[in-house]
Parts: C-alpha cells; structure tokens; sequence
C-alpha cells in the first residue's frame, strides 16, 4: 500500500491545458504501468478532465452530471460534504463510495485508472469551505485551517490504505487560487506547472510564487492571512515544481524551438526563482547553473496537441486508440493524422520519463 508520488498540475494561468494534461497523462502513465493504479482528483469546478476521462464529449458530461445528481454524489462535492459534516476529528468516509473506475464509463480507458469526479457545485460550496478552514481551534489539538487543507492528502492515504497496491495520483485544478485549489496544492507533493510562450505566462510565474511561497517582506494587512503563512504555521510542506511542461506550442516549427522561444518569456523568471529559491524546485542530481541547463533539467516541451491530442482528449479516447482518419467533433468531420499522433506519444513518453 504505496503512493508513488501525487502530483497537482497546477498554473495560476487559464489556458495552459492542464486539464488535457492531466487526462493524458493519466491515461498513458496507466498504459505505461499496468501494475500501478492511477488516481485523478478533479478539483476544477469545470470537470474537464472527468469528462475526458469518461468518454469525452456528451458522453462524458451526462456521466460526470450522473454522479453529481446521486443522493450522495460520487464526487469531490459529496466527499468534501462527508467530511466536513463529520467535523474533525471523525473517522474518514470510505473512499469507495466516492471514487469510480473509469473503465467502467469508458471502456477505451485502461481499468487501473480511478476518478473522484470533479463537480461544478464546487464553486458555490467555496464559502463553506473557507468558512470551515477559518472557524476558531476550538482544542489545541484540532486546527480547523490544517483539518480543511489535509482532507485530501488524507483520502490518499486513505485510499492506500484500503488496497494493498501502488499508487500514482494526479490531481487536476483550477487557476484561481481558492479554497479548493488550495486544498489540491496541499495534497500534492509535487507540481508540474504547464506554461505557454508568451508574456502572461511569465506574469502568472510571478505570482505563482507569490501565492505559494509569499511575498518579502509581507503585505502589512494580509500577509498573516495568505495561503502561504497559513501553511508554514501550521506545518505543511508547500509542493515544489518538479517539471514545467511547455504547452500549446508552435506546432510548426517543433517543439525545441517553440520552447526556446520561453526564454524571453517565462524561463528567465522560472530560472531566477530557482538561483534565488532552489527549494521551490525538487532536487536535481547536478544543480544547472545557466538557463540553458536549467531549461534541460526542469522542461519538458508539449508539441502543440492541436489536433490529435485535442481530438483525443475531447472524445475520450487515449492516444493509443487513435488511428488516422475522421473524427466527430461538435458535428464537425475532423481528420487526424496518424504522425500527429505518433508524435502527441512521443512528447507525452518524454513527460512520463520525468514522473517517478
């Protein structure tokens, strides 16, 4: 009964893909260990990534508004409600009244991946949940603001405990950073951080830090209250950036060249968090001293997903199901070829290898 690792693909920045990340590399890290249950945590009110892995399209949402519309919804809604419910301190709800299979849903899917579903009743159920976190310890012992954070580090562990197998998690987010996104960088021990080439990734670089780490010195009205006081006062270990993942790249020109294109962008600002900060980093055998050895240890490049991989995650259907030729899009015939395809599993294969 090991997790692996778990990972949040987290960027403050919508637009970065990382739903159609974390459904791809779900998919294929399952293909890849067919002895290693996968778990995805959707904690993006949206539920993208439930609804790829589902089946995609209609499909995939009618499943995804199924669960959410069950008297107890096999979602993170209905877990969080559980918990929270319970109060601090009570005994954990059996995950398996939450979590789903996905093959069961969507027989192209491999049946060692497992979903708690994301909910768009997340979103309103956010004050409640900050409401939660910021209620007065009533006993020294029980700190309602760590209770709130840990619940799903805690469901992890709860799930490893229950099968006697390894686990690796993935958990999809929201690029507000509120409470639920927090309560997903809690959970995580690691982040991969998907950028784009161009300027508003670098801004949201910047804050990203900010948010994570904090700001020095401190905002003098709300530094005491930001995600990052909180955390180190009450002792949680704040997830450092394992990988950055160059998405949405110039499909043209390929993928070294697209990424390079970051430098003037966002990889002088990742580099310099890192000569600063290494710890915001994980751990590298060699510390890379210029940026060029930084881009090489921490970035991985994403050719453009556009089509094949846009094709894929939208119907559903791992990479590994698709073959070349005409898709149903929207009502739309879209061709996808099967090189495009070839090299969507290449860039996800060169991904997996940093994932451990």
């Amino acid at each position: 009964m090991t997790v692996l690792r778990s990972y949040a693909i987290w960027n403050n920045k919508g637009g970065v893909g990382k739903s159609t990340i974390a459904f791809h590399l779900a998919s294929r890290y399952a293909e890849a260990h067919p002895d290693v249950n996968v778990l995805v945590i959707d904690l993006c009110p949206q539920a993208n990534s439930s609804m790829m892995l589902l089946g995609g399209g209609t499909a995939g949402e009618q499943h995804v508004l199924d669960l959410c519309t069950e008297a107890t919804p096999k979602t993170v809604v209905g877990y969080l409600s559980t918990v929270i419910a319970g109060g601090a301190g009570a005994p954990l709800p059996n995950p398996w009244r939450y979590v789903v299979g996905a093959n069961d849903y969507n027989k192209l899917m491999p049946d060692n991946v497992f979903l708690l579903c994301g909910d768009g009743n997340l979103e309103p159920m956010a004050p409640a949940i900050s409401a939660a976190a910021a209620a007065p310890a009533l006993t020294p012992t029980i700190q309602p603001w760590k209770w709130i954070h840990q619940i799903f580090a805690n469901l992890i562990d709860k799930i490893a405990e229950a099968k006697d197998e390894e686990w690796m998690v993935f958990i999809d987010t929201n690029p507000s950073f509120s409470i639920y996104t927090e309560l997903a960088v809690s959970a995580a021990q690691r982040l991969i951080t998907p950028v784009n080439a161009d300027d508003s990734s670098r801004v949201a670089t910047n804050a990203m830090f900010i948010l994570l780490h904090g700001q020095t010195p401190p905002h003098p009205i709300y530094g005491t209250w930001t995600y990052a006081a909180q955390a180190q006062k009450h002792g949680l270990t704040v997830p450092a950036i394992h990988v950055i993942v160059g998405n949405r790249l110039t499909q043209y020109d390929g993928a070294a060249t697209a990424f390079k294109s970051l430098s003037d962008a966002t990889a002088d600002t990742l580099f310099a968090a890192y000569s600063t900060h290494p710890a915001y980093f994980t751990i590298r055998a060699a510390k890379p001293k210029t940026l060029a050895a930084f881009r090489d240890a921490y970035a991985v490049a994403l050719r453009d997903f556009n089509t094949a991989g846009v094709v894929s995650a939208h119907l559903g259907r791992p990479l590994s199901a698709m073959d070349q030729g005409y898709y149903d899009v929207h009502g739309q015939q879209v061709k996808v070829n099967a090189d495009r395809v070839q090299e969507c599993v290449e860039a996800l294969d060169t991904l997996l290898a940093s994932i451990d």
